[in-house]
């Protein structure tokens, strides 16, 4: 096979995938080797920058995937109307911030720092394919436990957990003393 001709079937695919495509997938699919593949991945890149094109090839998920430029990001808001079904709820926001940053997490675990009832959001989450069930914790009852899920690292644009923001982070982005932060996000973090 023509290492131009691998280098755009890998375009096409990561133009028809929905999902991030690994590494991996392509090696099975061109029957190529792991470097050749991230070389081509790489290369593709590059032409988008340099030709300075509306989308960039990002590592997303352990995977890749095409997606526009954030400079393009009001254009296309402007573009598409807010769609009830894409906006998190700030209950259900909290609620996955909390499996985020402690999973796995448990329904009560949830509840205690929330304080409130967290059934609705966590069934939400999991009909969202925002969180999943990851096993059951060894205490009494058994309960389940959740964690974050590969659609949770591509709605927000994660290559992975190490990309959440940390606690100083969160502070500045709030504007809250480092102090008041500590001691609220003391509870999510334990």
């Amino acid at each position: 096979m023509d290492f131009s001709d691998a280098k755009y079937i890998i375009e096409a695919i990561l133009f028809a995938a929905d999902k991030p495509v690994s590494i991996e997938q392509f090696v099975i699919i061109l029957e190529l080797d792991y470097n050749t593949v991230e070389k081509l991945i790489y290369e593709l890149q590059l032409e988008y920058d340099t030709t300075k094109r509306a989308f960039q090839i990002m590592e997303i998920a352990n995977g890749f995937q095409i997606c526009t430029r954030s400079e393009y990001a009001s254009w296309i808001k402007k573009f598409y109307t807010t769609e009830v079904s894409s906006r998190i709820s700030t209950s259900s926001l909290e609620a996955l911030a909390i499996v985020a940053y402690k999973q796995p997490a448990t329904r009560a675990e949830i509840e205690e720092i929330r304080g409130v009832s967290s059934d609705s959001v966590i069934h939400t989450l999991l009909e969202r394919n925002l969180i999943s069930m990851i096993g059951r914790k060894d205490a009494p009852g058994r309960p389940l436990m959740y964690g974050t899920t590969t659609e949770f690292l591509i709605h927000f644009g994660l290559r992975d957990l190490s990309e959440l923001p940390s606690i100083d982070e969160i502070g500045k982005m709030l504007g809250t003393p480092k102090e008041e932060m500590r001691e609220e996000l003391k509870k999510v973090f334990g």
